[in-house]
Parts: C-alpha cells; sequence; structure tokens
C-alpha cells in the first residue's frame, strides 16, 4: 500500500479508502462479524483511511467503525459526515446549518467513541445554509481540536470553489477533500468538478467506483441477478456496454472486472483515492488487486471512447482554445 499527501494538508493517507457504507445496514450491507472481517483486510493491507457518515445504517456504522478502532484508534485516519437528516420530522436535524453540525459532530464522536475526528466531510449541499456559516462552523470544529481537516462531499464545483476562496480570505480552515460520484458509467463530473479539485489542491475520494455493482459484470452474466443497482434502478443499456467491454479487458489481463474498473478510476488525472466499499472479505481482497493492476494504453483508449460523454457549454465551445500556444492556429467561431 502506498500513500498519498490530502490535498494542501499535511495528512497521508492510503491509496485507497475504507468505505464503511455496508457496516450495519440490513438491507445490503453486513453486520459485525464480517464488517469487522473486512476492517482487518484492509488494515493487513496497510490501509489507513476509513470513511463513513452519521447517516449510514443509522448510526450503526459508526459504531461499529469505534469498536473496530478502539485499541489503535491514533494509527486510523478517521472520516466521518454530516448534513442527512437523522431525525426527519426536525427542520433543524438536517442539512449544513451551524446548529446541526455542531449536534451532529458530538453525536457522532460519541458514537465513534472518539474525542476527535481527523476528517470532516460536509455530506451535501442543503440549498439554503450560506458559504461563510458553513465555513465560520467547521473552523470552529478545528480551532476546538473536535476535528483535523475537513471535507466537502456531493456539492457543485461553484460553492466547492466560493466556500474555499471564502476560508482562504478570513483565514479558516479550507476543504482538503472532495467526495464524488465517480466511474466509467458517470464521467460528469470530469468537466468542472474533477479540474476545480486539481486546481485547488483537493483530493478526490470517489464513491460508487463499481456503478453500484454493475461494472463487475454480474448483471451482464445474469440480468434477474439482485443488488445495488437493481434497487437504485441504475442498469441501462449503456452501462451494460460498458461493463461488457470491461469484462473483456479483464478476461484479457487476467484479472477481474471490478479491478479494471477501479484502476481506471485510479489512472485518472489529479490525486485519486478511491472508496472501497466490500461486503466480504473476500470482496475487498479482489477490489485491493487493483493496486497491482496497470492498464495498459490500449485498453485505457478502449475504457474511455465506450464510456464517452458528450462535452456540454462552454467546454465544447471553448475546446479550441487549448492550442493556443501550442503553435496550431485555430479560432473558435464568434458569436
Amino acid at each position: 500500500m502506498k500513500y498519498r499527501l490530502m490535498g494542501s494538508s499535511g495528512l497521508w493517507v492510503s491509496e485507497v479508502a475504507l468505505g464503511a457504507m455496508t457496516f450495519g445496514n440490513t438491507e445490503w450491507g453486513v453486520e459485525m462479524d464480517e464488517s469487522r472481517s473486512v476492517y482487518e483486510g484492509f488494515r493487513e493491507a496497510g490501509g489507513n483511511f476509513v470513511d463513513t457518515a452519521n447517516i449510514y445504517s443509522g448510526g450503526r456504522s459508526e459504531q461499529f467503525v469505534g469498536e473496530f478502532i478502539a485499541d489503535h484508534r491514533d494509527e486510523v485516519v478517521l472520516a466521518t459526515k454530516y448534513s442527512a437528516p437523522m431525525r426527519p420530522d426536525d427542520l433543524n436535524a438536517l442539512g449544513n446549518s451551524r446548529k446541526h453540525m455542531m449536534e451532529s459532530v458530538h453525536a457522532s464522536l460519541k458514537r465513534l467513541g472518539t474525542d476527535y475526528i481527523d476528517l470532516y466531510w460536509v455530506h451535501a449541499r442543503d440549498h439554503t445554509t450560506m458559504a461563510e456559516e458553513i465555513m465560520r462552523g467547521l473552523d470552529d470544529l478545528v480551532t476546538s481540536g473536535k476535528v483535523l481537516y475537513v471535507g466537502i462531499s456531493d456539492a457543485p464545483a461553484w460553492q466547492v470553489a466560493r466556500c474555499n476562496t471564502i476560508a482562504e480570505l478570513r483565514g479558516w480552515s479550507r476543504f482538503v477533500g472532495l467526495q464524488i460520484r465517480y466511474s466509467l458509467i458517470d464521467r460528469e463530473v470530469e468537466h468542472e468538478l474533477l479540474p476545480m479539485a486539481e486546481a485547488l489542491d483537493l483530493t478526490v475520494t470517489p464513491w460508487d467506483t463499481l456503478g453500484s455493482g454493475v461494472l463487475t459484470g454480474k448483471y451482464n452474466r445474469d440480468a434477474d441477478t439482485a443488488g445495488r443497482a437493481t434497487l437504485r434502478g441504475r442498469i441501462s443499456e449503456r452501462g451494460l456496454k460498458i461493463a461488457a467491454e470491461v469484462v473483456a479487458i479483464a478476461d484479457e489481463l487476467g484479472c477481474s472486472p471490478a479491478q479494471v474498473a477501479l484502476s481506471w478510476v485510479r489512472s485518472r488525472k489529479g490525486v485519486i483515492v478511491p472508496l472501497i466499499g466490500a461486503r466480504t472479505r473476500a470482496q475487498l481482497d479482489d477490489n485491493l488487486g487493483c493496486l497491482d493492476l496497470e492498464l495498459p494504453d490500449e485498453a485505457l483508449t478502449r475504457l474511455n471512447e465506450v464510456s464517452s460523454i458528450r462535452t456540454p457549454f462552454p467546454h465544447n465551445m471553448l475546446a479550441p482554445f487549448r492550442s493556443i500556444g501550442s503553435g496550431e492556429s485555430h479560432r473558435p467561431d464568434q458569436h
């Protein structure tokens, strides 16, 4: 296992993170014993970066993680999140307000059995709370020692940039990480979010890197297979076509489709630390095999082509500007 710096910070994290969303989930996750086995396998492989959230399994994921790390807490980079409602009928128990932030962090600390969180994520944009309130609140948590670093998940690029700019101007703690959905099936983030992350020196921790299991090829083999993709209604003809190419490349390289899909994510530009979520120790071990796989250029080309997406405005109009300074004389049409 190799290690990467988390954004502009001095925090070293393993090159993949363990996502604990399956821990304690009775619908499609696993209970205590298997969760512990997955966690121990990750640690044995050299992993130190564990990611959970207050909402996962109604708080049980945090409880499981807290128990697993109890005797070696300082060796783990512990990340959790707030934003999602824990009391759905209470308007102040959801979103990114200072009130919900403070209540959430204290509840998470209690469930995790620790007195500090290494990385605290804003789980999602709430469309209501101002950037100043969010960043000042997070900075207060850092100043108090309850949180060491902060990051943001599932938010538009303009809001992330605005938050970090305000924090920089005010001398507050800035986001060091960005958590987003990203896979061969979901590449829209390449237009705004990934370039922004590179420009602002944010480490990207992609989730759903296997497309809710579609990229493992299991739905190609058996359309009636049950799984997260069926629960989310996320199986499309495009996804199955991409998965078929992933399976073909895996067969040629003598590895698993999951390893191919994860290796493609890891090959992308910028500092990418994929989240690996596994229901079993065998799944974890297979996923970790991506660390030893470097996809050939020919395979990368095939994957990029089969998963290509339309370039939206204004990026399509501005594309010719990329040649400026390269000796080419292309000039975009004026309007």
